[in-house]
């Protein structure tokens, strides 16, 4: 299997995935600032929403079916 192959499973696989958990959670570290022995972090929390699992899956359909359309 081509690389662009794998590509596109890892792409359907992480599709399917983020839409069967209904978004993939994430914490992101932020505005580290150290004063002396004091430091301060803050984390913001994010989703990754199932639209985007759901684009995934789509726009590897259409590169598929664009492909052999033009390999035919």
């Amino acid at each position: 299997m081509r690389y662009l192959g794998w590509i596109g499973a890892l792409l359907i696989v992480g599709g399917i995935i983020v839409v069967m958990m209904r978004g993939i959670p994430y914490t992101k570290s932020r505005n580290e600032v150290e004063v002396g022995p004091v430091k301060v972090t803050s984390q913001e929390r994010g989703l990754v929403p199932p639209v985007v699992g759901i684009a995934a899956i789509v726009v590897v359909v259409v590169l598929v079916v664009a492909g052999r359309k033009r390999l035919v």
